[in-house]
């Protein structure tokens, strides 16, 4: 379940234009509703936090971010540019168990192949304190591909995506489906999914 080489070598490409790209002051529509669900003072995993901005922005809200990114040069500019103590870490990484009250996965586990997905929810929802909130966000469609910078992705459909994170114990509360632009400029649909933890993985 490593990191795929030419993924990491296109953030490490366009690290400084993908903050400046994304840059923001508060928190969008989505971020600002997944805080509003977690306790105050609670802890999240911002799993694929790239430069470092929705972290900042849970930071400010008074949330405690544990920001993790596969990304070397990513860490590293969420470091620079907001002080945060982020760390490099991959989706096999996650072994914390009822650490967090919300886990961020905000156009992260898209870069994870289809197969590993299923141990990666399970390992999620460990993570978890009961009660805790999931967001994930992913490309929609179907198979594997790559954009034009070489960057890997796992496409899904929204059925399949909801029956992933039921399977290993997340109940769904919302659905949200739209099209945008990412980082290559291509336009892409996707789906944004909140979900809370209902029962450990079998």
């Amino acid at each position: 379940m490593s990191a795929d080489a030419a993924t990491l070598a296109a953030y490490a490409a366009h690290g400084a234009e993908y903050a400046e790209r994304f840059r923001a002051d508060s928190a969008d529509a989505r971020l600002a509703g997944f805080m509003e669900l977690l306790p105050p003072g609670g802890a999240v995993l911002d799993l694929g936090c790239g430069p470092g901005r929705e972290s900042a922005l849970m930071r400010a809200a008074g949330l405690r971010p544990d920001p993790v990114d596969a990304s070397p040069e990513m860490v590293a500019l969420a470091q620079r540019l907001h002080g945060l103590p982020a760390r490099v870490g991959t989706f096999d990484g996650i072994k914390a168990e009822a650490a967090y009250d919300g886990v961020w996965a905000s156009f992260s586990l898209l870069h994870a192949r289809r197969v590993d997905l299923p141990e990666i929810f399970a390992a999620l929802c460990r993570a978890l304190r009961p009660d805790g909130f999931l967001y994930v966000a992913m490309k929609t469609g179907e198979g594997e591909g790559r954009d034009k910078l070489g960057r890997f992705y796992t496409y899904v459909t929204v059925a399949e995506l909801r029956a992933l994170m039921q399977a290993a114990g997340f109940t769904i509360l919302s659905v949200e489906e739209g099209e945008g632009a990412g980082l290559s400029g291509e336009i892409s649909s996707f789906a944004a999914i909140v979900a809370r933890w209902a029962e450990a993985p079998a």
